[in-house]
C-alpha cells in the first residue's frame, strides 16, 4: 500500500492564482477543476472558483488546494510552514527566490547554528515556507 503526506491548502477566492504561482516555480503537472466543472452548487458568481487543483512535481512531492466559497467559513493560513529540504543548494536558493516574490522574507537563507543553510518566508498568498540546505533537513 503506498500513503502520502500531502499538503492541502484551502483559500477563499486565489486558488487558481496561487496554484498557477507554484507550477511556475517547482514545474510539473498541474491539474485544476472548478465547482461548474463538477456542477456543484455554490453562491451566485462563484461557479468559476477552484473546487479541486493538484500539481504533482517532478521531484516527487504533491501540493493540493482548493477555494472555499463564501457560503462556508475559512481560516487564514497559519500555525504551520511548508518546508523544502535536500542538498541540491542552487535549485533551493531557487525556489525560495520564486516563492518570496511579492512575498515577504522573514529569514535570508543563511547558515544557521545547527550548520548547513536555512531560511524562511511567507509568500504572496500567506503561505509560510521554510528552506534548508543540508546539515538543517
Amino acid at each position: 500500500m503506498t500513503t502520502a503526506l500531502v499538503a492541502y491548502l484551502q483559500f477563499r477566492s486565489c486558488t487558481r492564482e496561487a496554484m498557477e504561482f507554484y507550477h511556475s516555480v517547482f514545474g510539473g503537472e498541474l491539474d485544476v477543476a472548478s465547482f461548474d466543472d463538477f456542477q456543484m452548487p455554490v453562491g451566485e458568481g462563484e461557479g468559476h472558483l477552484v473546487m479541486h487543483a493538484r500539481l504533482r512535481t517532478p521531484r516527487g512531492f504533491v501540493l493540493m488546494a482548493s477555494d472555499t466559497p463564501s457560503g462556508m467559513d475559512v481560516s487564514p493560513v497559519g500555525g504551520f510552514s511548508l518546508a523544502l529540504t535536500g542538498d541540491e543548494e542552487d535549485t533551493l536558493r531557487e525556489w525560495f527566490d520564486a516563492l518570496a516574490a511579492g512575498g515577504r522574507i522573514d529569514m535570508p537563507v543563511d547558515v544557521p547554528p545547527w550548520g548547513g543553510l536555512y531560511g524562511t518566508l511567507v509568500d504572496r498568498f500567506g503561505v509560510a515556507w521554510m528552506v534548508a540546505v543540508g546539515e538543517g533537513d
